[in-house]
């Protein structure tokens, strides 16, 4: 049985200026409430005597070897002894003696308590304006839009979490970008989200704090990005397909013109290039969902994974070459043309009405083709990394047949 309901969890990397008074919060937060816990700090390699402090205020130190925000909580996770976590920052930006409407919400049974800033109040130079009003306003944003998360803040430093929910989560990412992995599959795997008002502090360093804005703002974006296939790859390439199929269906009988400038063939061509372009973001966002799946990254998705299985290799393979044979008598109408004109010269603005479809149509049939056949590996690997093989009893006629 756990005798540690509460573990207070802190990242550090050579913060003696501020760790001292965090400290002081977190064991005097734990006395006065009776809670059963613990305060851990995930060392990452500090410098300037952050483990010896740690140490003299009764916390327990954990060393990680491997470097990043992200790698120094999960290694405190794995490390921690309680039934809750709380993490937060050693900086002295968040309140450790405020704990109590995390542990309520824990005690509830809600297994993941996010902080939000934003109700809790910012106070004055806590946070960067383009951080206040447009790196966590977009990211979190997008997230809730992408994943439909219930969170508002996905990147507050100040959450709880039921340890072994989190643990189950496989939580990967090494940096900063691990704020948001950690909303995003805890949404995705349906845990009972929570949030609660937290106020922000100044942080309490004479130096410069490890968040970089414009690189760690990109690689939580890209993060929501990749674990989102649909945003990524098949919305982009519907739009782009489709309407290259409408610019390409308006342009294909004649030039067209509005007020004074006129398309031709040349817009044309443009316009057939997003066709296959689109076309293979939308493969891309199916080959990603497959692989999302299989590795447990993206939820099952049973009308997918029915509409995939319905679609076959050899469906695949009679359309694409049923699209191969439409674009090859295209071009053999081009060549008739050509032919009838004594292979002599001929009117661009005509016989590009022809061509461009017919090479388009043949780069479509093998996009077809090809993406069809890589489906079919997709679902053998992810068959044979699903299956459970029982085998057969041993019979008499079977080991009289080893024995011949």
């Amino acid at each position: 049985m756990n005798t540690c309901e509460l573990t207070i969890l802190m990242p550090c990397l050579n913060e003696s200026e501020t760790l001292g008074k965090c400290l002081t919060k977190a064991q005097g937060f734990i006395r006065r409430t009776g809670i059963r816990g613990e305060v851990v700090v995930a060392d990452n390699g500090s410098t300037d005597g952050s483990q010896g402090i740690a140490a003299s205020h009764g916390a327990r130190v954990v060393p990680i070897k491997e470097r990043g925000y992200g790698s120094a909580l999960i290694g405190g996770i794995r490390a921690a002894r309680g039934t809750y976590v709380i993490m937060g920052d050693s900086d002295d930006s968040y309140d450790f003696s405020k704990l109590e409407l995390f542990v309520e919400k824990l005690r509830d049974g809600f297994e993941i308590v996010m902080g939000n800033r934003f109700w809790g109040g910012i106070m004055p130079g806590a946070m960067p304006p383009l951080h206040r009003y447009l790196g966590n306003p977009v990211l979190s944003t997008i997230g809730r839009i992408f994943f439909h998360s219930p969170c508002s803040d996905f990147h507050c430093g100040l959450r709880g979490f039921r340890r072994d929910s989190i643990l189950r989560l496989d939580l990967q990412a090494p940096g900063m970008e691990f704020a948001s992995e950690m909303v995003v599959k805890a949404t995705i795997n349906k845990l009972r989200f929570a949030e609660v008002p937290t106020k922000l502090h100044p942080d309490g360093r004479s130096r410069p704090p490890h968040l970089r804005s414009w690189r760690d703002g990109w690689r939580h974006l890209r993060f929501l990005l990749l674990f989102s296939p649909r945003f990524l790859f098949l919305y982009p390439g519907f739009v782009m397909f489709f309407a290259g199929l409408l610019a390409m269906a308006w342009l294909l009988p004649e030039a067209r013109r509005i007020g004074r400038v006129t398309f031709d063939i040349h817009t044309l061509l443009y316009a057939a290039m997003f066709v296959p372009v689109g076309f293979q973001c939308m493969f891309f966002g199916a080959f990603a969902k497959i692989h999302g799946m299989r590795e447990g990254i993206l939820p099952p998705d049973p009308s997918f994974r029915g509409s995939s299985s319905a679609t076959s290799l050899e469906i695949g393979l009679i359309s694409g070459a049923a699209l191969l044979i439409a674009g090859i008598g295209l071009a053999i109408y081009a060549l008739g043309s050509w032919q009838g004109a004594g292979f002599g010269p001929l009117s661009p603005e005509a016989e590009m009405r022809f061509v461009i479809p017919s090479v388009i149509t043949i780069i479509l049939a093998f996009q077809v083709i090809f993406g069809s056949f890589f489906m079919s590996v997709l679902d053998i690997r992810a068959a044979r990394h699903d299956s459970r093989i029982t085998l057969a009893p041993r019979t008499d006629q079977s080991e009289q047949y080893e024995a011949q």
